[in-house]
């Protein structure tokens, strides 16, 4: 978590950001969602809607009435089924007549490992999916979605959740939950995946991109220096498991507990997940090992 910023927007209310690009805050204002959902308008005739966002009648009418005289919704383009970016969708849809596009359902993109874990039983944590989704038109990864002055580029980029896709355009990119100033992205197995995570990290890291606009928060004017933290964070939770295992072989939730020494113990659940998820990279990496069957509740040990 980074220190609080001064991002705090009109709820409902278009603002533009860049030309051809506006953002409108949603009113789903909580500790997961910090401000609101951000919603982008894309184009300045036919306009692109990124992540109508959650099921919020006004929400809905306020994007409705930031469209100008002779503007129309051409495309609804999804980043990812959680309940903050993805419900709004088939309202808007309905309303306008856009197709939905996205790279796919709620478990598209799920990685083998998590497949197998929620075929366990393990459910998702922190964040509701909209497991009722359906996009009228599913995306790939690298494809280019063209529209009246503006194109965009589909970065898959899972880790958040195996659906996840950040958007680029031209040396801007859209990066939805995956890269936030204000905080980190979660990543809670089954839907979150912290090796796929990394991965999308590196992939975004390769390019020269001018600023983030995330899916939360205020845009990040530093993108490249944005990722090399999130990468360097999520490696030193990774030394302080290494390290505590060296004690001895240990649960994910008594990691927790020895590591997260200043969490209040209603988020030691949270801190239990994040440890599981770094705890499946370290396993698929060979270098820790579960007692028995990969479970949330297994014991570990470093190899």
């Amino acid at each position: 978590m980074t220190p609080p910023d001064d991002f705090d927007p009109p709820v409902g209310k278009a603002i533009e950001l860049e030309p051809g690009l506006r953002r409108i805050v949603a009113p789903n204002a909580s500790p997961m969602t910090y401000r609101g959902t951000n919603t982008y308008l894309i184009g300045t005739r036919e306009i692109a809607v990124v992540d109508p966002g959650p099921a919020s009648l006004p929400h809905l009418e306020a994007i409705l009435a930031a469209l100008e005289p002779g503007q129309s919704v051409s495309h609804i383009l999804v980043t990812h089924t959680h309940i903050d970016h993805s419900p709004l969708a088939a309202s808007l849809a309905q309303r306008t007549g856009a197709p939905i596009l996205a790279f796919g359902t709620a478990h598209a993109g799920r990685s083998p490992v998590m497949t197998r874990l929620a075929e366990a039983g393990l459910a998702g944590g922190g964040e509701g999916v909209d497991t009722a989704f359906r996009p009228d038109v599913t995306l790939a990864d690298g494809e280019r979605v063209e529209g009246d002055g503006w194109s965009l580029e589909v970065i898959h980029t899972p880790g958040h959740i195996g659906n996840h896709i950040a958007l680029g355009w031209g040396d801007l990119c859209l990066t939805a939950d995956h890269v936030m100033g204000w905080a980190t992205s979660l990543v809670s197995p089954p839907d979150g995946d912290l090796t796929d995570f990394m991965e999308s990290c590196r992939r975004l890291r390769a390019h020269n991109w001018r600023a983030f606009h995330p899916g939360h928060g205020g845009p990040i004017a530093d993108p490249g220096g944005r990722l090399d933290w999130l990468i360097e964070h999520r490696l030193t939770r990774e030394r302080q498991i290494l390290a505590a295992l060296e004690s001895g072989p240990a649960t994910a939730r008594a990691l927790a507990e020895r590591i997260y020494t200043e969490t209040p113990a209603a988020l030691i659940p949270a801190a239990e997940r994040n440890v599981f998820a770094h705890l499946v990279d370290l396993t698929g990496k060979s270098t820790v090992a579960p007692v028995g069957d990969l479970a949330s509740t297994a014991t570990f040990t470093h190899l």
